[in-house]
């Protein structure tokens, strides 16, 4: 890119806190987020991720689903971060693009309960508002008075890096002068609940749930389904300069590709994943052996975690990366999950620490040869990370950040 892509804001709102200081600390002292979900009880799996209680905010946020209200506060905390105020800005020149796996899915099943036990009286008018899959950009935009580009991107669990992605080719054809990039996700509802337990995709470790999300461990056996948003200020970076702000790390290069191999199994030798780790890095001219870190995607299902360490191994033979998973402590955010590990990656970089990959106690033959942070946080000067966002449907984003 001729011009880099600055990050001069992060909000999150995760299962680990709302804010970035509360999911950094939650991350670093690798404690997990799962716990058993009264909302899931009647289900096969019982357990969950949930986004603490937050504070009581303005009464019509009862209009909007629960990733709406993640969307709102995260993106309040990511302005503050990079100094913005929507007052003070050229509303056509901002940009607004959200990844969602789901849409507002809650808002959608409670409504169908309504209506298949009650009838159609009972229908709120706020359904399609709340659940149809644009509506979270739709309502971001009218909330900040945006009026450049709104775009909703959904690639299943790749979606929030897919929308970083998608806000880089905005700013670098000079589309908007500020982006701001998100993932929201609320899919934990009995309807997604059971259906991912139905592909066999979820952790069955009820009984003890801090335990049971387990990047790349020889005991993984599924993911814990969670919930969440993260939210990035992207800039190019001289009109970065050109406000006073210190970038908070820089994106260098960024690629999305399909594997064209399965609904929901990764390609078994991680093609897609292969070539747009290749491709992202080919943007500045960098290589594997640049890569100081990695932000796996680690999901801990048996083939995710397979997929991607047969990647790595192969590709950092000479100068193996640390590698770390929030999904440990998270669990899986879902289309939140690219846009909250960005942000991550960028408190990596920022902090010069690597948090670890909670409840990873050691590898199979199918993970082995990582350098896999556990335990506790490590430091290390990391240059160049990458961030793997991979999803249902073969998608695949790669993020390459560096510090400013």
């Amino acid at each position: 890119m001729s011009d880099r892509i600055a990050v001069t804001g992060l909000g999150l709102v995760t299962p680990g806190g709302i804010g970035t200081g509360p999911t950094w600390k939650a991350l670093c002292d690798a404690t997990p987020a799962a716990r058993t979900d009264p909302a899931l009880c009647d289900g096969p799996v019982t357990m969950s991720c949930r986004v603490p209680p937050p504070e009581a905010g303005p009464g019509r946020l009862w209009r909007f689903d629960p990733a709406t209200r993640f969307l709102f506060t995260a993106a309040r905390e990511a302005l503050d971060t990079a100094d913005l105020k929507p007052a003070a800005w050229d509303p056509a020149r901002v940009a607004v693009v959200v990844g969602t796996a789901a849409g507002g899915i809650g808002t959608l099943e409670t409504q169908h309960r309504k209506l298949l036990t009650t009838g159609h009286g009972v229908l709120s008018p706020m359904t399609l508002p709340a659940f149809l899959p644009n509506m979270a950009a739709g309502h971001l935009a009218v909330e900040l008075g945006i009026t450049g580009p709104s775009l909703q991107t959904s690639t299943a669990c790749a979606s929030g890096a897919t929308a970083a992605a998608t806000a880089c080719l905005l700013l670098a054809v000079g589309a908007c002068d500020i982006a701001v990039a998100a993932g929201t996700d609320a899919m934990v509802t009995p309807l997604c609940a059971s259906a991912f337990a139905k592909l066999g995709a979820l952790s069955r470790r009820d009984h003890a749930p801090e335990g049971a999300s387990r990047p790349f461990d020889k005991d993984r056996d599924g993911f814990v389904l969670a919930e969440g948003c993260g939210v990035l200020v992207l800039e190019r970076e001289r009109h970065a300069q050109a406000r006073g702000i210190r970038p908070l790390a820089l994106i260098i290069g960024h690629a999305s590709t399909s594997d064209a191999h399965h609904p929901t199994a990764p390609h078994p030798q991680g093609a897609g994943l292969r070539a747009a780790t290749t491709t992202a890095l080919a943007g500045e001219g960098a290589s594997p052996d640049d890569v100081d870190h990695i932000n796996a995607h680690g999901t801990s299902t048996p083939l995710n975690d397979a997929v991607e360490a047969a990647v790595i191994r192969d590709l950092y033979r000479r100068r193996p990366p640390s590698v770390t998973s929030a999904k440990g402590v998270l669990g899986h955010t879902m289309g939140a999950a690219g846009a909250i590990e960005a942000a991550i990656t960028v408190l990596t970089i920022a902090h010069g620490t690597v948090p670890p990959t909670a409840n990873f106690t050691a590898p199979d033959d199918t993970t082995a040869g990582l350098d896999i942070v556990t335990g506790t946080p490590r430091r290390q000067s990391v240059r160049l990370a990458l961030t793997h966002s991979l999803g249902f449907g073969g998608h695949n984003t790669v993020l390459a950040i560096t510090a400013p």
